[in-house]
Order: structure tokens, then sequence, then C-alpha cells
């Protein structure tokens, strides 16, 4: 659809120059967002940042702050994987549960400091995110929501580090570390944010926070500095068959709060040997016990595109799955999903999905499905 104005949906401080870009937008966690542009669409923005470099706006994303003394070690008793694990200036990728197990949601945590840690959930969850945390915060601790003080610019694609070379910008740090930096100069003027090496493709690239106040000029300057370098900007439909092809989980489909995470295969981003974290006691015992199903890949055998909520057949035809998320891979031009499978299968079994009343043959296979570079040096 073209410049959507459905009461109630928020809008990214960046929405006019999506609009002005020729952007299709779709309503994301209660947001209108660019879902993809003009003069090239889904595939070619994939291909670009495969190839070449994308630029993605994803500021619907929640941002949160908590702050005070001992910030950190209440983020840590609270959130899943190991906060201790980690130094301020890096990054980690981490999960709220409920008590029972189930994934509130998932977000990557930023060390500022042992009395500073910042946020970043989904758009849909982070106010509930927030509220969690803030009624489980100790005297001096506060959880602040900044969903629209910040924007989130996302560079990614193996031209990401040349591009903010160009742009002024910090890069080539490690991989889930970040940056303090001040894009235009220390004058009045400048633009002050953060460059965190991370992202939601596979592809090496990085996420830019800056005040929402300054969204437009990031914006501006990544564009120039990436016009000789094949930049597209990239909507939010190329983000999901990136991370499909990368085997990333999404919250809503892949987690949930019926959905834990060691039947998500994310058991390594939880800190098994912490003392403490919200949903410890229950998934300690689902680890031991052993989950009844698992989170696996599909790649089709045949022609067959699979969908979400799509059942997943042994080879007596009964049911033994679903798919979670599915698509068509740009990269592979075939079938590709992530599906909720019984624990007895594993990769290179045969299956089928019911494709609108037709077995489709598909093979189990773990993701990612195309090489990653994310990590690359």
């Amino acid at each position: 659809m073209a410049d959507i104005a459905q009461p109630g949906l928020k809008r990214s401080p960046l929405h006019q120059r999506h609009v002005e870009a020729g952007a299709k937008f779709a309503e994301f966690g209660g947001w209108s967002m660019p879902l993809e542009y003009a003069g090239g669409g889904v595939l070619v923005e994939h291909a670009a940042v495969r190839t070449a470099v994308g630029l993605f706006d994803v500021s619907h994303l929640g941002k949160l702050t908590v702050a005070g003394p001992g910030a950190a070690d209440f983020v840590n008793r609270c959130l899943t994987n190991d906060l201790a694990k980690i130094q301020p200036g890096q990054a980690q990728y981490t999960l709220l549960c409920t008590p029972d197990g189930g994934v509130v949601d998932d977000m990557i945590a930023y060390l500022k400091a042992p009395d500073e840690v910042f946020l970043i959930p989904n758009a849909a969850n982070s106010a509930q995110v927030a509220a969690v945390l803030a009624a489980a915060a100790p005297d001096g601790v506060t959880v602040t929501n900044q969903h629209e003080d910040f924007a989130v610019l996302a560079v990614q694609g193996p031209g990401s580090d040349d591009v903010l070379a160009a742009a002024g910008l910090p890069s080539g740090h490690a991989y889930m570390s970040f940056r303090s930096a001040v894009l235009g100069g220390s004058g009045p003027d400048g633009c002050e944010l953060v460059v965190c090496r991370t992202g939601y493709t596979g592809e090496r690239g990085y996420e830019l926070v800056a005040p929402s106040r300054d969204a437009v000029a990031v914006w501006d300057a990544v564009v120039a500095a990436g016009e000789s370098y094949g930049l597209r900007p990239a909507g939010l439909g190329a983000r999901d068959t990136l991370r499909t092809e990368m085997g990333y989980p999404l919250h809503g489909a892949d987690l949930s709060p019926s959905i834990t995470p060691v039947e998500a295969r994310l058991g390594w981003a939880v800190g098994w040997h912490k003392e403490t974290f919200i949903g410890d006691r229950a998934l300690r015992a689902e680890k031991d016990a052993g989950p009844a199903r698992l989170l696996r890949g599909l790649r089709a055998a045949g022609r067959g595109i699979p969908r979400p909520g799509m059942s997943i057949l042994d080879d007596a035809g009964a049911p033994v799955g679903v798919v979670t998320s599915g698509t068509f891979s740009p990269t592979l031009k075939t079938g590709i999903a992530l599906a909720l499978l019984d624990a007895a299968f594993t990769d290179g079994d045969a299956v089928a999905v019911d494709i609108r009343g037709r077995a489709e043959s598909f093979v189990v296979t773990r993701p990612p499905f195309v090489p990653a570079g994310a990590r690359g040096t």
C-alpha cells in the first residue's frame, strides 16, 4: 500500500524520506514502516544486502534504559543470557522469559556501564518488557521507556564498513561491540549516536542509534556516503527474507510466550550457570527432561513455498509439526522455513508440508541456509 495513515499507527521520524523514495508501507508492531521501495522491491533489496549494502529504518524497535546503582546486575537477574560475560562497550543477544519459560521477548542489551544498560526489544513488546522490569526493579534503579526518543538505522552488507567510513563514522570494531560517535563534527550541528556492529541479516553490518531529532541527518549522510557503493534503502520485507535465510527467529512466530528458548534451540543465549533469571526453574527442568519439539529448518525438495501455520507431515501423512516462518529464498531460489518439529526428527530427514492440500517434499536442514558473513573480521 502507499503512504498509510491509519489511526493509532506510529510513524518513524524518517517517514517522509520513505514516502519520497516510493515506499510501500505496512503495519509492524503498531508502526507504519516501509515494506519495500519503488525501483526494485524485496528481491532487489535482498540482493543488495547480500552483495553490496542496504540501509534499513528499524526505528519501530523498542528502546529502554535501565539505570541506577547495580542496574547491570539487576538486568542480569532478569534476562536469560549472562551479562557478566561482557564488558562495557559490548552488546549481547538475550531474552526475557515468563516464569514458566515462555518468551516475553528477545532483544539486544547494550552494556554501557555497571549502572546503565540500554535495551532494544521488539516494537510490539517494548511496553511489556518495560513493565516487567519496572515492577521488579529495586530501589534506586529506574526503567525508562524511550521508544520514540531514538531512531535505529541498520547498515547491512559486505560494503557496510566502506559506507560508514565514507560517512565519517566508526567501523571495523569487533562483532557485538559498540562505539559512540559524532556525525558532522563536534560543534552544535553534530549528531551524537552509537554505532553497534550487529544486525539481523547475517551479513557484516552495523546498527546506528541516534536521537529521533537527528534521524533525517543521519539517514541523508549514510545515503550520500553509500552512493558509490551500491547502497539501496531496504524495507522490512527484505529484512524478513534475509533473517529467514539465516535461521534467525522472529518473536510472534518462532518465539512466543508458548515457545521456550529450549524449544527454539536458543540455549546458547541462556546463562545456565547463573544463579537466577526469570523462568530459570522451568527452563532448567525442560532442558534436563528434553523438549518434545524443536525449532528446525526446512528446505524445499521441489517447488513448494511454505507459509506460517502450514502443517508438517511424516511419511505416513500424520502431523508432526507446524511451519513458524516460511518464505521463498531469493538467494537459493527455493522455499525455506523454520518449523517446530517433533524432537525425534533431525537434519537430513524427509518431511512433507501441507501446502493448500498438496503434500510438498522438504528436507530438515540446519540453518543458516546460506553462509553467514556477520562475524567476519
